[in-house]
C-alpha cells in the first residue's frame, strides 16, 4: 500500500501530465493517509490548483484560506498555499492581489523546487498584465532553479512561458527558439500539455501572419480541451482564435468572441468574460457597426478591464469607441475619446499601430489630410522598426499584414490629395511593406541545406507515401521556421524623393506608378521635367480584364490546332488591348517613346507588361518600388559571364541553352545529370548572368518553395539564401515562376523577389506559360543582346518586337 507522501507524487505527475480525473482520486486519497496538519496543507495545495484547473475558483480559494488557518502549517508551508492563492485570484482576475499573494509566498520559500514553480506562476500573472519583461525576469528565474534541482519537465514548462514572454516583447524569433526548445520533452506528457503547447504556439504563428494555419490549431486545440471538460481553457482558445481573426474575419472573430464568452461564463472566470466582451465590442466596430449603445457598451467595458491591470485591452476598446464617434460623425466626441487615450512606447506594436489608424481616421474626416499621413507615418515606422528585427524574407513580408490597414488609408488620403508628391511617397510606402527593410546575407546553414536536399529526393519519388507526403510537410515547416530565426539588419530605408527620382530619370526615361484602390485606379506619371495625376477609371473595369488573365496567356501558348489556336490568340491580344486602353493609352502623350520603369499595385502582378500593344519595342522594368530600382540603378550591372542550365523533361531547354551560351565569350553550361542542385547552387554562385530553363511552379502556399526542376529534384526558393553570391542578372525560362503571392496589402513575394532580395539587379521571367519555340527564339536573341552590352530590359524589348505579333506570346518581364 502506497504511502501518504507516494501517492501525494503520483498526484502531481498525474497533473503535470493532465490526467485530471486519475490526479483527483490520487490526491483525494493522499489526504486521507496524511498523518500530519503541513502534510495536509500541502495536499491541499496540489487539490487547490486541480479544483481550479476543473473551474471551481471559489472551491479553489476555499481549500488555500482553510488551510492557511490552521496553526500546525509550517512557514514554507504558508508560502506554498500562498502562491497557489495566488494563482486562483489570478484567475478570478484580481492581478493585483495575486501578486501580493505571490510576494508574500515567494518570500516564505526556500526550496530551489518551490521557488522555481512559484517563479513560473507569477510569471503568468504578469502575462496577464501584458508586462511580458517582468514575466521573462520571472520565468528564467524559474529555468534555472529546476534545471539545476534535475527537474526537467518544469523547468521545460518555464522555457515554454519565456517563449511566450518573448511574443508579448514583440520578438517572435526567440519566442519560437525557446517554445521549440522545448517541445520534445513537453509533448509526450499528455493529449491536454499537447494542446497547450500548440496553442501558445499558434498565437506566435499568428503574429508572424500565419493566421490560417495558427487557427486550425487552435481549434484542434480548443477541440482537446472541451473533450476533457476543461471549459476555462476552451474558452481562452475561442478567445485567442477570436482576437486573431479581426482583422482578416470579422464575423468569423463575432462568432468566436460571442463562444468564449458564453463557455467563460460557465467557467466563472470574469476576467476572460471581460475580455470576450471586448472582443465582441472590437468584431462588431470592425464590421462598421455605429449603433450609440456601442459606445456605452465600450464604456463599460474599458473601466472594467482598466480595474482589472489590463491595460492595453482598455485602451484598444477606448479606440473602438472613438472609431464609432468618428463613423458616426460625431467629431467633438471622437476628439474627446482620443484625447483621454495615451498610448506609451512600451505598449504592444498592435496597440500602437490601432492608435494611429484611429486618429489618422479621425483627421481624414476633418479633411486634415496633412495630419492623417503624419499619424500613418509614425505607425509604419513603428511596424518597421520591429520588422527590421528579422532576417527572413518570409517573415518580413508576412507581418506586413499588421500594416495594411495603415497602407490603404494612406494611399486613400493621397489619391483624395491629387498632389503628385504625395501619391508618389504613399505608393511607395505601399509598395514597400517588407522591402524597406535592408536585407542581410545570411550565413549557410548545413541543417537547411540537408533538409532541402532530403526534400528534394523526397519529392522525386513516383508514387510518395502517406510517409512521404507528412515528412515533406514537415521538412518545409522545419526549413521555413528555421529561416526564421535569422537577425535582420535593425535598418530599413526612407523612401526615395520625388525630384531625387526625376533627376535620374533623364529625357529618356518615365516613371508610371500604378495605384489601384477599393474605388478606382490612378496613375501617377513622372518625367524629368513633370509629374501628374491621371484618374484611368473605376475599379470594377480593371478587375473584369485582369481576372482570368493567366489562364488566357498558358492556353495562348499551348500547341492547339490552327483555327483554334488562332481564335484563343485573338481574343487573348483583344483583351490585352483592352488592357493597355485602360492603363497606358490614357498616358501615351506624356510617355512618347521613352523607356518605362513601372512600379504597379500588387493587384496588377498578373499583367504582362512588356506585350501590352503601348509598349511594342519599348524597354520595360518592373520594379518593386521607385526607392528599390533607383538603388539597383547606381552601379554598373556586370555582364562578363554567363551560366546557363537546362532542367530534365523540358523539349528545347538544352537547345535553347546550347544557342544562347553560343553568345557569350564565357560560359558554363549544365545539362542532363550534370544539373543537380549543388552544381546550380556552384554555378550561381560564380558567373554575371544565369539562365534556367526547366520545368517551375508556384507554390501560393509558401512562395519560397516556389521552384524549378533540376536532375534531382527541384531546386527552392530557399536555396538563394545559402548561396554565398548571386548573379546580377537572372533569366528563368521556367512556366510559373514568375509569379508572385500578394501579401499585406501591396507587397509580393515569389522567386523573383527571393532572387533580388538576394542581390540580384535584375530578374527575367515569366507569370504564366510560354510556348517552347517562342521561348528559344526570343532568348536566343535576348542573350546576343545581353552579350553586346544592351541593359537587360532594352534587350528583352528587342528580341520581343521580332516576334510575329499574332503567333503565341512571351510575356516575359524584367524585373528589377
Amino acid at each position: 500500500m502506497r504511502s501518504a507522501h507516494e501517492l501525494h507524487q503520483a498526484g502531481l505527475d498525474a497533473l503535470v501530465g493532465r490526467r485530471l480525473p486519475s490526479a483527483r482520486r490520487l490526491l483525494d486519497r493522499a489526504r486521507e493517509a496524511a498523518s500530519t496538519p503541513d502534510h495536509r496543507a500541502r495536499i491541499d495545495a496540489s487539490r487547490a490548483f486541480l479544483t481550479a484547473e476543473l473551474g471551481d475558483l471559489d472551491g479553489a480559494l476555499q481549500l488555500c484560506d482553510s488551510a492557511l488557518a490552521d496553526p500546525g502549517v509550517a512557514f514554507a508551508t504558508s508560502g506554498v498555499l500562498q502562491c497557489q492563492r495566488a494563482l486562483v485570484l489570478l484567475r478570478l482576475g484580481d492581478t493585483t492581489a495575486a501578486l501580493e499573494a505571490f510576494g508574500i509566498g515567494i518570500a516564505m520559500l526556500d526550496d530551489p523546487v518551490e521557488l522555481g514553480k512559484a517563479h513560473i506562476n507569477r510569471g503568468g500573472v504578469h502575462l496577464a498584465r501584458g508586462d511580458g519583461g517582468r514575466a521573462a525576469a520571472d520565468f528564467e528565474v524559474a529555468a534555472r532553479l529546476l534545471h539545476d534541482t534535475g527537474n526537467t519537465v518544469e523547468a521545460a514548462m518555464a522555457e515554454h512561458n519565456l517563449g511566450y514572454a518573448d511574443l508579448l516583447r514583440g520578438d517572435l524569433v526567440s519566442a519560437l527558439s525557446h517554445m521549440d526548445a522545448v517541445r520534445p520533452t513537453l509533448l509526450p506528457l499528455s493529449p491536454v500539455g499537447v494542446a497547450i503547447c500548440n496553442q501558445d504556439r499558434a498565437e506566435v504563428l499568428m503574429a508572424a501572419g500565419l493566421t490560417r494555419r495558427g487557427l486550425a490549431v487552435l481549434q484542434e486545440s480548443a477541440r482537446t480541451f472541451g473533450q476533457h471538460r476543461l471549459t476555462q481553457r476552451a474558452g481562452e482558445a475561442e478567445l485567442t482564435m477570436a482576437r486573431a481573426s479581426l482583422g482578416s474575419d470579422s464575423q468569423r472573430a463575432l462568432a468566436a468572441a460571442r463562444a468564449a464568452r458564453s463557455r467563460l461564463t460557465r467557467a466563472r472566470t470574469p476576467a476572460l468574460r471581460v475580455k470576450a466582451e471586448a472582443l465582441v465590442l472590437g468584431a462588431e466596430v470592425r464590421l462598421g457597426r455605429t449603433g450609440p449603445s456601442l459606445l456605452s457598451r465600450a464604456d463599460r467595458l474599458a473601466e472594467e478591464l482598466t480595474r482589472l491591470e489590463m491595460p492595453w485591452w482598455a485602451i484598444d476598446t477606448r479606440l473602438d469607441a472613438a472609431l464609432v464617434a468618428v463613423r458616426r460623425g460625431e467629431i467633438d466626441e471622437a476628439r474627446r475619446r482620443l484625447a483621454s487615450v495615451e498610448v506609451p512606447a512600451r505598449a504592444p506594436l498592435a496597440v500602437r499601430l490601432r492608435e494611429r489608424d484611429v486618429r489618422a481616421a479621425l483627421a481624414e474626416r476633418r479633411g486634415r489630410r496633412t495630419d492623417a499621413l503624419k499619424h500613418l507615418r509614425h505607425g509604419l515606422a513603428d511596424l518597421h522598426e520591429w520588422q527590421s528585427s528579422f532576417g527572413s524574407l518570409d517573415l518580413q513580408t508576412m507581418v506586413t499584414g499588421h500594416g495594411r490597414r495603415l497602407a490603404i488609408r494612406g494611399l486613400r488620403v493621397a489619391v483624395a490629395s491629387e498632389s503628385p508628391e504625395v501619391l508618389f511617397e504613399w505608393s511607395e510606402r505601399a509598395r514597400m511593406l517588407a522591402s524597406r527593410v535592408q536585407p542581410v546575407r545570411v550565413p549557410g546553414d548545413e541543417d537547411v541545406q540537408a533538409h532541402l536536399q532530403e526534400l528534394r529526393t523526397l519529392a522525386t519519388a513516383d508514387n510518395p507515401s502517406g510517409s512521404s507526403v507528412a515528412r515533406q510537410a514537415e521538412l518545409r515547416q522545419q526549413v521555413r521556421e528555421r529561416a526564421w530565426r535569422h537577425r535582420g539588419s535593425g535598418e530599413y530605408a526612407d523612401p526615395v524623393l520625388l525630384e531625387h527620382v526625376q533627376a535620374v530619370l533623364g529625357d529618356s526615361r518615365a516613371l508610371v506608378a500604378h495605384v489601384v484602390t477599393t474605388q478606382r485606379v490612378t496613375a501617377l506619371v513622372v518625367t524629368a521635367g513633370a509629374s501628374g495625376v491621371v484618374d484611368l477609371g473605376p475599379r470594377s473595369a480593371l478587375d473584369a480584364l485582369v481576372g482570368g488573365l493567366l489562364p488566357d496567356l498558358d492556353m495562348a501558348a499551348a500547341e492547339l490546332p490552327g483555327p483554334f489556336a488562332e481564335a484563343i490568340r485573338s481574343e487573348l491580344r483583344s483583351r490585352l488591348s483592352r488592357v493597355d486602353d485602360l492603363l497606358l493609352a490614357p498616358l501615351t502623350d506624356v510617355l512618347g517613346d521613352r523607356e518605362l520603369v513601372l512600379t504597379p499595385s500588387g493587384v496588377l502582378a498578373t499583367v504582362p507588361w512588356t506585350i501590352l500593344p503601348g509598349n511594342r519595342g519599348r524597354a520595360v522594368t518592373v520594379a518593386q518600388s521607385a526607392t528599390s530600382w533607383l538603388a539597383r540603378s547606381g552601379t554598373p550591372l556586370r555582364s562578363a559571364s554567363a551560366g546557363f542550365v537546362a532542367g530534365p523533361r523540358v523539349a528545347q531547354a538544352e537547345a535553347e541553352t546550347s544557342a544562347a551560351a553560343a553568345a557569350w565569350r564565357h560560359a558554363a553550361v549544365l545539362h542532363g545529370s550534370q544539373a543537380t542542385a549543388d552544381a546550380v547552387s556552384r554555378l550561381a554562385g560564380t558567373v554575371d548572368v544565369l539562365h534556367v530553363s526547366a520545368h517551375g511552379r508556384h507554390s501560393s502556399e509558401n512562395p519560397l518553395f516556389s521552384g524549378f526542376e533540376l536532375a534531382d529534384g527541384p531546386w527552392f526558393g530557399y536555396d538563394i539564401d545559402q548561396l554565398a553570391s548571386v548573379p546580377d542578372v537572372v533569366l528563368l525560362s521556367a512556366c510559373e515562376v514568375g509569379r508572385s503571392t500578394l501579401r499585406g496589402g501591396e507587397e509580393l513575394i515569389g522567386m523573383t523577389a527571393a532572387w533580388l532580395h538576394a542581390g540580384a539587379r535584375c530578374v527575367i521571367a515569366s507569370a504564366a506559360a510560354i510556348n517552347d519555340a517562342v521561348a528559344h527564339d526570343v532568348l536566343v536573341a535576348l542573350h546576343r543582346e545581353l552579350a553586346a552590352g544592351r541593359p537587360p530590359a532594352a534587350a528583352l524589348a528587342s528580341a520581343l518586337e521580332a516576334l510575329d505579333p499574332e503567333g503565341p506570346p512571351a510575356p516575359l518581364v524584367c524585373f528589377g
